[in-house]
């Protein structure tokens, strides 16, 4: 090659090295949008906050251990292992990552192209007033090529910081999962042992009315009582008696939802065998800072925000399109023949190249709007996820406070109807009282203690609620616990992984992206 084109092609080198110092990015930088009424939102939640009545402070990301449990802490602990929905929120950690690595690719040459080729050539010349030739040859050439497109326009820059917002989503996604999943674990074995002891409130009630009935039936044979008290006392018997498979089918269906949280099929549960015993007494929610902070700081808020930051970057791709693509072009290429006296050629060619779509019939702007319009979609979706999420935290207060407020007179009117049915027996058998006194006294205590129970039985829910409302329940998790080893070493098996398998999560998760401000 020449001197001066060798000259040319560093030039153009050159040339084109200086011009990437001068690019831009094109598209909004992201903020994090602003919710204006969070600001004046300082809920008390029913004066639960810095209530003198609160209990020792809870570790949010274990708050189940208030319950003082360790059948349900098992239970969790187990579902974190096991269950399916919690493995494929992890699952989906890896395949954002792997789109995060192939954005990140994008802002080195695009085209590393190495080419080769080997070709026989047999030719045949007859007929005509030439002689007849026979040529055999073979040519042989290689080159590699290059070609690499500037980001000039931010169009590449944009596509990372999408993928990795995505990336990032993804990983408060899996903390997400896990505060649905220590939650619903815990509601289910509450609903669970509920259910049981309403199964128990219906037998002994049945066992009550059944001796009401004995008597009955010995008065009606012997003509002291009328056949109405006896028909009286076998209906109300019965119809508790029918109660009770009601109940036991509901406690296997909650004990097959909690089975499929744990990863389990439908089946007995060892660790229910042991369940005994009255609800938990809790009394008040202990909350060790403002409801405002605590929302902000929820998984599912935060991953909406990621979204937003991953749609915004979007608007700078689409604009690109706008502006010319800009390339440096290489290309070192060598080729001869078996011909004899055929030279051998070598070449090098290099320098910019460029590259624009002038007319596109407004392709271009409809998708900057489509992104656009995207963007504000995911505003929305943002504000309207931190507006439910408190509405979630005050409606579980509310609940809590409420169902808390009915403990002590449920509680008195379950020991009440007790007694009254005690005196209604005490009286009827003594001729004071008919049956119909028995009778109402009998439904009154079973309707109490239903009630008592119910509401307790409400009022734990409310707890668990409030404290997911929270946002409560998740722990940074390393690679090696969001993919259990069975199912990396399946993964290994098919493809190479290098260390993305194994590699540690960022730490930059728990507070928002960037300060808090508007999108531009």
């Amino acid at each position: 090659m020449s001197q001066g084109a060798r000259g040319l092609g560093i030039a153009s080198v050159v040339a084109a090295a200086a011009l990437a110092t001068a690019c831009t990015t094109l598209g909004p930088d992201y903020r994090e949008p602003e919710l204006a009424w969070l600001k004046a939102w300082q809920s008390d939640l029913y004066g639960q906050v810095e209530s003198p009545e609160q209990q020792t402070q809870v570790d949010l990301r274990f708050w189940w251990r208030a319950f003082n449990d360790p059948v349900l802490d098992g239970l969790i602990e187990t579902a974190r292992r096991e269950n399916p929905t919690l493995r494929i929120a992890g699952l989906r950690i890896l395949e954002s990552r792997a789109v995060l690595g192939i954005a990140g690719a994008n802002r080195y040459p695009q085209v590393q192209q190495v080419n080769g080729a080997a070709t026989y050539v047999d030719n045949h010349e007859s007929g005509g007033q030439a002689p007849d030739k026979d040529q055999h040859f073979t040519a042989y050439s290689a080159s590699f090529d290059l070609i690499w497109e500037l980001d000039f326009w931010g169009r590449f820059q944009r596509g990372v910081e999408s993928a990795e917002a995505g990336f990032f989503a993804s990983i408060t996604n899996q903390q997400d999962v896990q505060v649905l999943l220590s939650a619903q674990v815990a509601d289910l074995y509450y609903a669970y042992r509920t259910t049981l002891l309403r199964i128990d409130i219906a037998r002994k009630n049945a066992a009550i009315q059944k001796r009401s009935l004995e008597i009955t039936q010995r008065l009606f044979e012997s003509g002291e009582e009328s056949e109405l008290d006896l028909q009286s006392a076998k209906s109300q018997y019965l119809g508790t008696v029918a109660l009770i498979p009601e109940l036991e089918s509901n406690l296997v269906r909650i004990r097959n939802a909690l089975s499929a949280l744990l990863g389990r099929l439908p089946g007995d549960m060892p660790e229910l065998a042991s369940v005994s015993g009255p609800l938990p007494d809790v009394r008040a929610v202990a909350i060790g800072d403002l409801p405002a902070r605590l929302l902000l700081r929820r998984r599912d808020v935060r991953t909406a925000a990621w979204q937003v930051a991953a749609q915004s970057a979007q608007i700078g791709i689409a604009k690109a399109d706008y502006f010319p693509a800009i390339s440096l072009v290489g290309s070192i290429g060598w080729s001869t023949s078996s011909v004899d006296g055929s030279p051998e050629v070598r070449t090098f060619a290099a320098g910019p190249a460029l590259r624009w779509n002038i007319f596109d019939y407004g392709r271009i702007g409809n998708n900057v709007r489509l992104q656009d319009a995207r963007l504000q979609e995911a505003i929305e979706q943002f504000r309207n996820s931190a507006l439910l999420a408190a509405q979630e935290i005050d409606d579980a207060a509310i609940v809590v406070v409420k169902t808390g407020e009915q403990q002590e007179p449920l509680g008195g009117a379950a020991r009440a109807a007790e007694r009254s049915l005690d005196l209604a027996n005490t009286l009827y058998q003594e001729g004071y009282a008919d049956f119909d006194r028995v009778l109402d006294a009998q439904r009154v205590m079973f309707t109490q203690a239903e009630r008592e129970l119910l509401n307790d039985s409400a009022h734990i829910s409310a707890v668990i609620t409030l404290y997911k409302a929270f946002g409560g329940g998740w722990v940074d998790m390393p690679m090696e616990a969001i993919v259990p080893q069975p199912v990396r070493d399946e993964m290994r098996a098919r493809t190479d992984w290098g260390d993305l398998l194994t590699a540690p999560l960022p730490d930059r998760l728990h507070e928002p992206p960037i300060e808090t401000g508007s999108q531009r």
